[in-house]
């Protein structure tokens, strides 16, 4: 099975990264489609270069002209009109930060992404409140796990599903499928990806031990239905989703692995071969690198090789019902990783999208969230 990954040899120039950032903001896809088209293109033309400095300050100045904008209008008692500005400052700082903070302008911007989308949480229709739980973490460790959460009106005890991103979007970019699961009445909870965000700990074979705490605190939540959640893994994500599927089957109702890896991914001729996919914008490796707590390139591939689930003979284990979604033409996850979870374990169900990485189209969204949905509402009839 083939597992060419990569069109480009080499980084994008700046022309080249302007072409795809207006190719983006025009379709309204991550990770361009959440500011306004005519500020944000105005930026990309003007944009001086793909350093962290000339980024991080391009996009934190328009950043934080929409966050004073949205300070004065909560001033003035217009919460939709500060909504707006906070969520407007947000998507400037998010790609101000992206794809990860690796220069002090884009730490920056990070700092001020989470304070401005905290400050638009407040003002949802459906609010979003910050919670930081406890994590009982190694030495180097983190020692606490910060998420969003949110629940339905009406329902007096929701189902409730865990959801988080990958290697750049992180919990603040799980908003569309946070408001599309609310309107079927399910709770979310929204957390960093491991190695990513606030997440406590880097990308080791066992870090699926800081999702446990979040199960731990859904079950524990007396307006909650909390006892079997349903997970969502984005992007890498999805790997951890895959795993937890297998490793804690017993607590799950489903899982959906949305563009993530289990083994091929993993290997050395796919790690060469996808570190500039013609799908991503620039700095894939040194992404992939702060996730995994890697300082080299030798530690870049030998970490990423212990990850393979195949490896860690978790594959053939029982699994909940899990939900494979991606677009045919990846080129930084394998479709080849699908293929083997076909023939590994229990049975899986699959939704494959024209396109490249996470097969993003205006139904990838609804048909996982719809999916969601009936896996919860059998898992009920099943109590």
């Amino acid at each position: 099975m083939s597992t060419q990954a990569s069109e480009r040899t080499g980084p994008r120039t700046l022309d080249n990264a302007k072409e795809w950032m207006h190719d983006k903001l025009r379709k309204r896809v991550h990770p361009l489609g959440l500011t306004d088209p005519a500020t944000t293109g105005r930026i990309i033309d003007q944009l001086e270069g793909l350093d962290g400095a000339n980024w991080g300050r391009a996009w934190g100045d328009a950043g934080n002209e929409a966050l004073a904008a949205g300070k004065r209008a909560l001033a003035e008692g217009d919460r939709s009109a500060a909504r707006e500005h906070f969520m407007q400052a947000y998507g400037f700082f998010f790609f101000g930060r992206f794809p990860c903070p690796n220069h002090p302008a884009k730490i920056e911007c990070y700092r001020l992404e989470r304070e401005a989308y905290v400050a638009a949480g407040k003002l949802f229709d459906l609010p979003m409140i910050r919670i930081a739980i406890p994590f009982d973490g190694r030495a180097g460790e983190g020692k606490e796990i910060v998420f969003y959460y949110r629940r339905p009106r009406s329902v007096a005890k929701p189902r409730v599903v865990i959801m988080w991103g990958g290697v750049d979007a992180w919990k603040e970019e799980m908003t569309e499928m946070s408001n599309l699961l609310l309107a079927r009445g399910l709770a979310t909870v929204a957390m960093d990806n491991v190695g990513t965000g606030e997440s406590p700990v880097v990308a080791v074979p066992d870090a699926d031990r800081q999702f446990i705490p979040v199960l731990d605190w859904v079950a524990a939540q007396a307006d909650l239905d909390g006892a079997k959640p349903a997970i969502v893994g984005r992007s890498f994500g999805g790997y951890w989703a895959t795993k937890l599927a297998h490793q804690q089957r017993n607590r799950l109702a489903a899982a959906v692995s949305w563009g993530g890896g289990a083994h091929y991914m993993f290997q050395r001729d796919w790690v060469e071969a996808s570190r500039h996919p013609e799908s991503y914008l620039m700095e894939l490796v040194e992404t992939r690198s702060r996730m995994l707590g890697a300082n080299n390139n030798e530690e870049y591939i030998e970490r990423f090789g212990r990850l393979s689930l195949l490896d860690q003979g978790v594959l053939d284990q029982p699994c909940a019902p899990l939900l494979l979604v991606n677009g045919k033409e990846d080129r930084q996850c394998p479709i080849a990783d699908i293929h083997l979870l076909f023939e590994h374990g229990d049975p899986k169900s699959v939704r494959l999208f024209p396109g490249g990485h996470m097969g993003f189209g205006p139904h990838t969204v609804p048909t996982i969230v719809s999916w969601l949905e009936t896996q919860l509402a059998n898992a009920e009839v099943r109590k």
